[in-house]
């Protein structure tokens, strides 16, 4: 007999083979889904051709990527490590490479500014040659 003080034994939800697979690759992380990705298009096509369509639908293919705004060297983890000097050291590199990474951005921009400069400014003079020709023509006539 059980009294309302005794704890009640409570069971785990049970989970399935499906579920279990699906976070132990969530545990070893991408890689790991892409390995069992490219083993089951080895060994039996439909298999990584269903471990593609999976990944894709579940967003588990691009989730946390390096996409253009994605990464940056700030998400890296700041925690202490005890050592003043590596810690400086990390926060340091960290910062340049945070500057590096503006001032190529801040340079593809312009050189993407130059480059529709030199296009627009090689069609303008077509056209004015076109118009100096076409003005040309009609005065021969």
């Amino acid at each position: 007999m059980t009294t309302l003080s005794d704890p009640v034994p409570t069971q785990a939800p049970q989970m399935g083979w499906f579920s279990r697979a699906e976070a132990w690759l969530d545990s070893k992380g991408k890689g790991a889904w892409i390995a069992a990705m490219v083993l089951g298009f080895v060994f039996f096509w439909p298999v990584g051709l269903a471990f593609l369509f999976y990944m894709i639908w579940s967003k588990r293919m691009f989730g946390k990527s390096c996409r253009r705004s994605g990464w940056s060297p700030s998400m890296m983890p700041m925690g202490n490590t005890g050592n003043s000097a590596f810690d400086s050291y990390k926060a340091d590199t960290l910062r340049r490479l945070e500057q590096e990474q503006r001032d190529f951005e801040t340079f593809l921009e312009r050189l993407r500014e130059a480059k529709d400069k030199a296009e627009f400014d090689q069609f303008m003079d077509e056209r004015a040659r076109s118009a100096r020709n076409d003005h040309k023509v009609e005065d021969d006539a």
